[in-house]
């Protein structure tokens, strides 16, 4: 069974900084595109990031130039590393595992509260 287990939520105030981790049990991990999204209280679930297998990134404008995701292939973990974190960034954040041909996957998603 897969699984996507996230890791590194919690409470920051704003301009702090956290490091989402995304720990992935695929056997083809490589071959995935790899996604952050949140979702906040009332609101859709949005994609915040993403990077190919290739390490192609995409962002959304309101994270671009504060958030950066990564990956190591060899751990089958996907990272978000958030700066000048604001309080809008408060949200849920999932983990999504992407491909055109298999299955999709969601982690069950970290906490992120940004608060003074």
């Amino acid at each position: 069974q897969v699984q996507l287990v996230e890791s590194g939520g919690g409470l920051v105030q704003p301009g702090g900084s956290l490091r989402l981790s995304c720990a992935a049990s695929l056997r083809i991990f490589r071959l995935y595109t790899m996604g952050w999204y949140r979702q906040a209280p009332g609101r859709q679930r949005e994609l915040v990031a993403s990077i190919t297998g290739g390490d192609l990134t995409n962002y959304v404008d309101a994270v671009r130039g504060r958030f950066t995701i990564s990956r190591d292939n060899a751990k089958n973990t996907v990272y978000l590393q958030m700066n000048s974190l604001k309080s809008e960034d408060t949200a849920v954040y999932y983990c999504k595992a992407e491909h055109t041909v298999f299955a999709d996957y969601w982690g069950q998603g970290t906490q992120v509260t940004v608060s003074s």
